[in-house]
């Protein structure tokens, strides 16, 4: 398992575009394109609180991620505003990551509900130079 947080540090500490599926309240499955990074056990992004993404991973938070020869399931969780002193270190980070476009006036910083939005990888299968490696409950 550790080899394959190392492959996922590697392939995803940088701006990485990825898939994120989440289910509405009636049960029906949606995704979309995000820009995110991975740091640490989690993938990461920078997101609009009332979005129809964030509504529905109000009333759930399990999720589906993949990108890259990479896919599986998290738990979303809203860390809140982007300035938030305790968001700081990994604010700064996505900042970095997502520079080429951040300061594009897509992103503004002083509206309370521009919020970074974790995402705890719970399992996973990652490929990886023909080998295939797994993360957490998958079988």
């Amino acid at each position: 398992m550790e080899k394959c947080y190392e492959i996922l540090k590697e392939r995803f500490c940088k701006d990485s575009l990825m898939a994120l599926a989440t289910v509405d309240e009636k049960g029906i499955p949606w995704v979309r394109t995000i820009d995110a990074i991975f740091y640490e056990d989690s993938f990461y992004t920078i997101t609009y609180a009332l979005s129809n993404k964030m509504k529905q991973i109000g009333h759930n938070a399990a999720v589906a991620i993949s990108g890259e020869w990479f896919s599986g399931h998290a738990i979303a969780e809203n860390l809140g505003h982007i300035k938030l002193e305790q968001n700081k270190e990994i604010a700064d980070k996505l900042r970095c990551a997502f520079a080429a476009w951040y300061d594009n006036g897509h992103t503004n910083e002083e509206d309370p509900n521009t919020i970074i939005l974790k995402m705890r990888l719970t399992d996973g299968i990652l490929f990886s130079d023909g080998k295939k490696y797994e993360l957490g409950g998958q079988k």
